[in-house]
């Protein structure tokens, strides 16, 4: 499964720190965090929130540290074997 740039840019001007990119079924997409507690996301796994991509992140993010992040995040799923 491939966590793209698309992907973390769209956590990323999420409006809610809660959000979050969500593992299900074999796809990734971002979710809000109300929705984590729907039927539609039970069983969902979180790969990482707005907020914590903000703690690791200063200030607005280059396309090259976004390209960086969604490489890492993706070889993260691959280890997980998801």
């Amino acid at each position: 499964m491939v966590i793209d740039d698309a992907l973390v840019r769209e956590l990323l001007d999420a409006t809610e720190d809660g959000a979050a990119i969500v593992l299900l079924e074999g796809r990734a997409e971002v979710v809000a965090q109300a929705a984590l507690d729907s039927d539609d996301f039970r069983g969902a796994a979180v790969l990482v929130s707005r907020a914590e991509l903000r703690d690791r992140m200063s200030g607005s993010p280059t396309d090259e540290e976004v390209t960086r992040l969604a490489a890492s995040l993706s070889d993260a799923v691959d280890k997980l074997g998801a």
